[in-house]
């Protein structure tokens, strides 16, 4: 029988800031997928979901130098052999593997966070030829537009969009084995033996997140205003 000091507590692992990132990058997907199909007057709404989630990007990859201990990319960066033991099985209980992004999953966010770093800078120079361009397709040649318009239409947006279906169905494998990854994204807490590292949530680290995303929104209007 586990003692006391033993048994799991509920200890925070996402800070606020990452949890609305997750989510508002959610949105911001569907959206732009969903009016990238209907097309039309519903192409506002896809620039302007396209330019969330370029702010959200950047929010991100400055956030996983400075966030909270778990939301840091050095804390799911994993060699080859961990994650091969860690798909085996084989990981020791030491190494905290299960706190944070698991390997696996750090696979899922660098792969999901890349995809859709090459889909928004193919939607910059992208031109459909009919009605809309990216607001920076004046800086490059027709090839290099019609390249990047073939990839924003057509491979990149299926891949994301396949990642995403594989990302909310290993959440679904993953309830039916008695583990809920949604629940800690949503609330930040996690039940953890104690002793376990809990990330920073203050209103302080909250407050200095805030600046960096009014940061990053402004660095991508001013990207966006190249074009004008």
């Amino acid at each position: 029988m586990p003692t006391p000091a033993a048994e799991p507590h509920p200890t925070r692992v996402w800070d606020l800031p990452t949890r609305l990132f997750h989510w508002l990058l959610a949105a911001a997907i569907v959206v732009s997928v969903t009016s990238g199909h209907i097309g039309g007057g519903w192409m506002v709404w896809h620039f302007r979901s396209g330019y969330l989630v370029f702010t959200l990007l950047v929010f991100r990859l400055v956030w996983g130098f400075v966030g909270g201990r778990w939301s840091r990319f050095a804390s799911f960066v994993f060699s080859p052999a961990t994650t091969l033991r860690y798909l085996r099985g084989q990981a020791r209980a030491d190494e905290g593997l299960d706190i944070g992004h698991t390997p696996l999953g750090a696979l899922s966010v660098f792969g999901l966070l890349l995809l859709l770093c090459a889909q928004v800078g193919t939607g910059l120079v992208a031109d459909d030829e009919i009605a809309n361009s990216g607001p920076l397709n004046r800086f490059v040649s027709n090839a290099t537009a019609s390249r990047a318009t073939g990839w924003h239409h057509g491979a990149g947006q299926w891949i994301i969009v396949a990642l995403a279906l594989l990302h909310v169905a290993a959440i679904v494998a993953y309830l039916r084995r008695g583990k809920n990854l949604v629940r800690p994204m949503w609330v930040g807490d996690k039940a953890l033996p104690a002793g376990t590292p809990a990330t920073t949530d203050t209103l302080v680290t909250r407050l200095f997140a805030l600046a960096v995303g009014a940061t990053a929104a402004a660095v991508v209007g001013w990207v966006v205003s190249l074009g004008s």
